[in-house]
């Protein structure tokens, strides 16, 4: 006789057994993963197998990010792109700005320690305007006669006389420059106290000295000082250097060039000097 199939389906233990041994089971596992070691080289084995489902399951989002930084509209990379150069451009004009700061300090210091150098009272200006006329050299400084600017006060920069000042409002004052061509400073060079006369030409470069005759004791690269005749200027204050000097064989004199010590066209700080 065969066994009957109800027996067939009912032979070996219940449902209900096998999920209490199950869970029996895992209890027992979690037990002894938690309080001993033994199942270490297990879990590590376990962790290199789920490394690739770790990977997959970061696929989706590898792709969404992708498709964004793929699909962008042409009007969002140009608005992006724009916003950038407008950054830039912001940022390179602080940094002219901060380099401008930097070189107006530098400026400065050299003007202080030039004033410590000049033996009578300083009081230091900014020139605020020049003449328009291009044959006319005169500046305009920020200090008048409020101030106790007065005619004839000479005007100088970190390197050397600059000119005087010929009006004077209650707020500013107007100084004509040494190489305008009306102006003349009795000068001296320091190498021998030879005493000359230096002219202005018009050229904010160039001044030329008066009257010197072929038996003058003068070389190129000799410094002439303010030699304090006249009581305009006060003495030793630099002038300007020879460049060039010029022997005519048909002219009682000679034509010597010089060129400013003072930086005519970019100082913006001045002293201004009251003289004892």
């Amino acid at each position: 006789m065969g066994v009957p199939i109800k027996l067939l389906f009912t032979k070996g233990p219940s449902y209900f057994s096998r999920v209490v041994l199950l869970v029996i089971i895992t209890i027992a596992l979690l037990v002894v993963g938690r309080y001993t070691q033994w199942l270490d080289p297990v879990r590590s084995k376990l962790d290199v197998l789920a490394v690739p489902f770790y990977w997959a399951s970061d696929i989706p989002e590898r792709v969404s990010l992708w498709l964004d930084d793929r699909l962008l509209s042409r009007q969002e990379i140009q608005a992006e792109n724009k916003l950038l150069r407008n950054q830039i451009r912001v940022q390179e004009s602080r940094l002219q700005q901060m380099a401008s700061l930097v070189a107006e300090n530098l400026r400065l210091r050299q003007l202080m320690n030039s004033s410590e150098i000049v033996q009578d009272r300083v009081l230091v200006a900014e020139l605020i305007g020049v003449s328009p006329d291009p044959l006319v050299h005169k500046v305009i400084v920020d200090k008048g006669s409020n101030d106790g600017i007065y005619v004839g006060q000479p005007l100088l920069d970190a390197f050397g006389l600059m000119g005087q000042v010929v009006s004077v409002t209650p707020y500013t004052a107007q100084a004509l420059l040494i190489t305008d061509n009306s102006h003349a400073i009795p000068v001296q060079i320091t190498r021998n106290n030879v005493r000359t006369v230096a002219e202005g030409v018009g050229d904010l470069y160039e001044l030329r000295l008066r009257y010197v005759s072929s038996t003058m004791d003068i070389k190129e690269g000799d410094i002439l000082v303010s030699s304090g005749l006249g009581g305009r200027f006060p003495v030793g204050y630099p002038v300007a250097q020879i460049e060039k000097i010029t022997f005519d064989p048909g002219e009682a004199f000679a034509t010597v060039i010089a060129k400013p010590a003072a930086r005519l066209d970019r100082s913006r700080h001045v002293l201004l000097v009251f003289s004892e």
